[in-house]
């Protein structure tokens, strides 16, 4: 029996995510055991931390999420959109577990958002999306990949 193409970009998001897949780290294996300062620490100014990169994940999940249901903007738990600035020299172990935490919550979110897909909205360009559904959900699957080869890097310049 044929899978859904549903269930084939729910397989996709999940490796990239926190499966195990034949590309390496994911997104949630690449800040395993990360303590804040870690997390934290900037290659040079301007330039986004570990910390700032999950937030900003966890904020493109709770977008696709939202543009998928048709929902409108303003309910992410945080001000703003897209980065968010974090700490530099104010380390908190907790609000660091904190936006993991997050980070979880807003993709849980969007794989049920997902889940209740039909093959058939695939095709569908939600409103004010550029994109169809199919589109967004292998853009969020890439995006995920793409930021724990880069969370990947940053740990290695780190040490």
């Amino acid at each position: 029996m044929p899978l859904h193409e549903v269930t084939i970009l729910l397989q996709s998001v999940a490796e990239a995510y926190n499966k195990k897949s034949w590309h390496g780290t994911n997104l949630r294996g690449s800040i395993r055991g990360l303590t804040a300062k870690e997390a934290a620490w900037r290659l040079g100014k301007n330039r986004h931390n570990i910390w700032e990169i999950v937030v900003h994940c966890a904020y493109w999940k709770y977008a696709v999420k939202r543009r998928i249901l048709g929902e409108k903007r303003g309910s992410f738990p945080l001000k703003g959109s897209n980065w968010f600035k974090r700490p530099d020299g104010q380390l908190n172990k907790e609000q660091w577990k904190q936006d993991i935490r997050l980070l979880e919550k807003m993709h849980c979110s969007m794989v049920e958002a997902i889940s209740i897909l039909k093959d058939a909205d695939l095709s569908k360009t939600p409103y004010g999306s550029q994109v169809d559904n199919r589109s967004i959900l292998t853009g969020i699957a890439m995006h995920d990949v793409y930021h724990a080869g880069q969370i990947q890097l940053i740990k290695k310049l780190i040490k």
